[in-house]
């Protein structure tokens, strides 16, 4: 269980959350509190018209996870600006509790998502904004149609361009085909449409013998 917790958190960025604001009135100072892996770090810089505080230097406080946890003075200070919500996000990381799917790159959950059964997709996607990008994503159905087929061809590659990787998986082989016929019909028919230059236009020099021609029969 230590083996797999650790393989988990190698997985996280060395920040694991940042946030910063005024506080609140009638305090206009501003503050930035981060966290990282092992250190919280906690940054405020002294906003006031008063020119005895024009050239205040900013200050910091670095402290470890445990010290910031034993620390209710700061944790008084970070949740009087930032609210009790962000405090106790900020206590939970620093005690280890990682949201470690939010974590995860878009290409590690898409390999994850591609192991779930398509139902349970359409139940993941309900749960925040990311899944539902996700699952939604035509990379995903991309992958989904990949899988479930043994070769793509090309023509349904480029029709996915059109229509999408989605519409692809849930149209039965026999719309494939007639969609992909259409497509190729579209250049023949416009192919078609165009008339020949050759027939619609004389060239420069057929249009002069025609003048010359017809002039020569009226003198007559």
């Amino acid at each position: 269980m230590t083996t797999q917790n650790f393989d988990m958190a190698s997985l996280l960025p060395d920040q694991l959350f940042e946030t910063s604001g005024r506080g609140p009135a009638p305090n206009t100072n501003f503050y930035s509190f981060i966290i990282t892996k092992s250190d919280v770090i906690w940054r405020w810089w002294k906003i006031s018209p008063r020119t005895v505080d024009r050239n205040s230097k900013p200050g910091e406080l670095m402290e470890s996870h445990q010290d910031f946890l034993d620390d209710t003075v700061l944790q008084r200070e970070v949740g009087m600006v930032f609210g009790h919500r962000i405090l106790e996000y900020i206590k939970a990381l620093c005690q280890g509790h990682y949201d470690y799917l939010e974590r995860l790159s878009d290409s590690l959950l898409l390999r994850i998502i591609n192991y779930l059964e398509l139902e349970d997709v359409g139940q993941l996607g309900r749960t925040s904004r990311r899944f539902m990008q996700l699952c939604g994503s035509e990379e995903f159905w991309e992958q989904v149609v990949q899988r479930r087929c043994n070769t793509v061809p090309a023509e349904v590659g480029s029709l996915a361009l059109e229509v999408g990787w989605r519409r692809i998986f849930f149209t039965s082989k026999l719309q494939l085909q007639k969609l992909i016929s259409r497509r190729r019909l579209k250049p023949e028919e416009h192919r078609e449409g165009q008339a020949p230059e050759s027939d619609s236009e004389e060239s420069p020099d057929e249009s002069s013998a025609t003048e010359q021609t017809s002039g020569s029969e009226e003198k007559k």
